[in-house]
C-alpha cells in the first residue's frame, strides 16, 4: 500500500534529520559549549515559506492582483499585496450582498408570493379578478406553483373565475438582464422582476427527428415539465451565430444555428419576461386543478380592492443566502441586495441606485471606504472592491452578522487540483470567477484556535475588454487564466495556513 506523505511531513522529518546528531557523534564530540535548543520541525517549515511575491511571480498571471489575510480577533494585518488596488469582485461580491439581507431583512425573512382577488369566493365561483402577485422570491419554481395552485382548489375552494387573470411583478423593478454585455444565450444573466420562476431560466431541448428536429421549451423543474409559449425557438439553416435574441413583444424570441445541434442536446437558457413566463405555467397547472384561466394580463399596480386568498411563503432568508453562496446564483442575489434596498430606503429606481444604496451601507456598517459595486451579483465588469475593504468588512460582519456559517467549505488541494482529506486547515469561503477575473474572499480556521480572514481579487482586464459579447461565454485562454488563479489561492491558503498557525 502506498501511503501518501504531506509536505509539512516531509519536512518535519527533514528537520529532524537536520537538527538530530547521531548517537556517536554525542559521544564522541561532545560540545565544549552549550548548544542552541533544537528547532521545531514547524519552524523550519515556515522557514521552507516562499513569499507572497514569489508565489504571484510564480503564478505568472497577467494583469492585477490584490490580497490581504488579517487577523480576525484582533484585526491586525498579518499580509497584503496591493491591498488598496481596487479590482471587479466577481461572484464574491454575493457575500457583500447576502451581509446587506441579513442586516436588512434579517435572517428569518420570507419572501411572499400571494393570490388575491376582486371579489370573494361564493360557492368555490370568484366573480371578479384573478391576481397573482409577485414579492421578489427568486426560489419560485414549477413545483411551487403546483402547490399553490392545487392549495386554491383544496383549500381555498375556488372552481371557477368569471373575471379576468390579473399578474403583478412590480414589488421589484422589472429588468432585461443584470448585465447588458453578457452573451444573449447564457442563463445566468437572465431577466428580474418581482415575479420570477426557475431562476428564471426556460430548458430548451431538441433531438433529430428525421430531416427536422423536435423541439421543446418547458419550464420544469424536479417533477413536472410543463411546456411554455413565453419562449419560443426556432432553427434556422446557419453555422453562426449560435443563438440570437429579440424580443417578441409578448414572448421571448430565439433562433438557434442547425450547423450547432448536432443528434441531440438541451441547455438552460435565460428568460427575459419572467411575470409572463411564470403567468403561463401558473394558468397551465390552475387548469390541471380544474380553474380555468382567461389569458394573463399584466399590471402596473395592485386594484385597492384586492383581497387575499392565500399566501405562499419562500425558505427563511438565510437559508436563501446559503444556497446563494453555495451555487452562486447571480438572479438570487439580484433578488435579496433590490428587497433590501427597497425594505431601507422605500424606492428602487435601478438596479445601479440599488447597487449605491447596498455601497453606502457597505461603508456606514462594514467600514469600507472605496466599495463600489453596480450590481448585487458581481456580473458587471464595472464593480471594483479592494482586499482591504473587503477583508474589512468580513470582519466587522463576522462578529455582527453571522456571515461565517453561510460560506461554502473551501477545501485545500494539491498541485494537480485534487482534494486534501482531513486537513488541519479549514477555509469557508466565497468564489468568483469571470472571464479573466477570479476572486475568494472568506476565513480560515487553524489548528491552534488562529481565525484568519483574507481577500484575493486578480483581473486582467485589457484582455476582457477585448472580447466580444459572443466570446465572452467560453474564450480562448479563460479557462487557463483560472485554473492558474485557483492554484495560485491554494499556495496562499497553504502559506498562511503554515505561517500563522503557532
Amino acid at each position: 500500500m502506498t501511503r501518501q506523505v504531506s509536505r509539512r511531513a516531509a519536512l518535519g522529518g527533514l528537520a529532524s534529520a537536520m537538527v538530530a546528531p547521531s548517537a556517536f557523534a554525542q559521544s564522541a564530540l561532545a560540545p565544549t559549549a552549550s548548544l542552541r535548543p533544537a528547532a521545531r520541525a514547524e519552524d523550519i517549515l515556515k522557514n521552507y515559506q516562499p513569499t507572497i511575491s514569489e508565489l504571484i511571480n510564480k503564478a505568472g498571471l497577467a494583469g492585477k492582483i490584490s490580497v490581504q489575510v488579517a487577523d480576525v480577533k484582533s484585526g491586525l494585518v498579518l499580509e497584503s499585496h496591493n491591498p488598496l488596488r481596487a479590482l471587479p469582485p466577481a461572484s464574491v461580491a454575493k457575500a457583500l450582498t447576502a451581509c446587506y439581507a441579513l442586516d436588512v431583512l434579517g435572517p428569518g425573512y420570507h419572501f411572499e408570493t400571494r393570490i388575491l382577488s376582486t371579489a370573494q369566493v361564493k360557492n368555490g365561483r370568484i366573480d371578479g379578478d384573478l391576481i397573482l402577485a409577485g414579492g421578489g422570491d427568486p426560489t419560485l419554481d414549477t413545483d411551487a406553483i403546483a402547490k399553490i395552485t392545487k392549495r386554491l382548489r383544496e383549500d381555498a375552494g375556488i372552481t371557477e373565475v368569471t373575471g379576468r387573470f390579473l399578474v403583478w411583478g412590480g414589488a421589484l423593478p422589472a429588468l432585461n438582464g443584470i448585465d447588458s454585455e453578457q452573451p444573449y444565450q447564457v442563463g445566468y444573466n437572465p431577466g428580474v422582476s418581482g415575479l420570477n420562476l426557475n431562476f428564471n431560466r426556460v430548458h430548451f431541448e431538441w433531438q433529430r427527428a428525421g430531416d427536422g428536429y423536435n423541439v421543446t421549451m418547458d419550464a420544469r423543474s424536479a417533477s413536472l415539465r410543463p411546456e411554455v409559449s413565453a419562449a419560443r425557438m426556432r432553427i434556422e439553416k446557419r453555422n453562426y451565430p449560435v443563438y440570437t435574441y429579440k424580443d417578441g413583444g409578448a414572448f421571448d424570441d430565439w433562433t438557434v444555428a442547425r450547423g450547432a445541434l448536432g443528434r441531440n442536446g438541451a441547455r438552460w437558457l435565460p428568460v427575459r419576461k419572467p411575470a409572463r413566463y411564470a403567468a403561463e405555467v401558473f394558468q397551465i397547472l390552475a387548469r390541471s386543478n380544474g380553474i380555468v384561466l382567461k389569458t394573463p394580463e399584466l399590471i402596473d399596480s395592485l386594484p385597492s380592492e384586492a383581497v387575499p386568498i392565500l399566501t405562499h411563503e419562500s425558505a427563511p432568508l438565510r437559508v436563501i443566502l446559503r444556497d446563494m453562496l453555495k451555487y452562486s446564483t447571480n438572479i438570487t442575489a439580484e433578488c435579496v441586495g433590490l428587497t433590501a434596498t427597497a425594505a431601507r430606503t422605500g424606492r428602487i429606481s435601478s438596479l445601479a441606485a440599488s447597487a449605491e444604496a447596498m455601497n453606502a451601507w457597505a461603508k456606514d456598517t462594514l467600514g469600507m471606504t472605496s466599495v463600489a459595486l453596480e450590481d448585487h451579483s458581481g456580473l458587471g465588469d464595472d464593480s471594483r472592491v479592494s482586499a482591504r475593504d473587503m477583508v474589512k468588512a468580513l470582519i466587522a460582519a463576522r462578529k455582527s452578522m453571522g456571515i461565517k456559517p453561510l460560506l461554502k467549505q473551501h477545501p485545500l488541494r494539491t498541485e494537480d487540483r485534487k482534494i486534501i482529506d482531513d486537513h488541519p486547515v479549514q477555509v469557508h469561503a466565497k468564489t468568483g470567477t469571470l472571464n479573466f477575473v477570479s476572486g475568494l474572499g472568506g476565513f480560515i480556521d487553524l489548528p491552534d484556535g488562529t481565525e484568519l480572514a483574507f481577500a484575493y481579487f486578480s483581473a486582467d482586464q485589457p484582455r476582457r475588454d477585448s472580447l466580444s459579447r459572443d466570446e465572452r461565454e467560453n474564450p480562448p485562454g479563460g479557462r487557463s487564466y483560472a485554473v492558474a488563479s485557483r492554484k495560485l489561492q491554494q499556495r496562499l491558503l497553504a502559506r498562511w495556513g503554515v505561517l500563522y498557525n503557532g
